[in-house]
């Protein structure tokens, strides 16, 4: 069996920050940028949404596509994305 790959949005409501990362757990990782990291900049903005999830099959997909999102127009595409999500309408007010 092939190891999947996500490249993941998370949104922090309080701040209006997002972050973009990419991992082969997206749980494990969730409860690290949540709870259990100590430093770093997600800790700074918590608590953190789960807000888009991309699929990939490969490590250097996945990788290739945060980087991209990571970008000026990236970045721009999952504001608009994201901002499109009621719930994350709702979040913001």
């Amino acid at each position: 069996m092939n190891q999947e790959f996500l490249v993941y949005v998370l949104y922090s409501p309080d701040h209006d920050k997002i972050y973009i990362g990419m991992t082969a757990s997206i749980i494990q990782r969730f409860r690290s940028h949540n709870q259990l990291a100590h430093k770093g900049f997600t800790v700074k903005f918590r608590p953190w949404v789960v807000v888009h999830i991309e699929f990939f099959d490969n490590k250097a997909s996945a990788l290739k596509r945060e980087k991209s999102l990571k970008g000026g127009q990236g970045r721009r595409e999952i504001r608009e994305i994201i901002m499109q999500k009621p719930y994350v309408k709702e979040m913001v007010g």
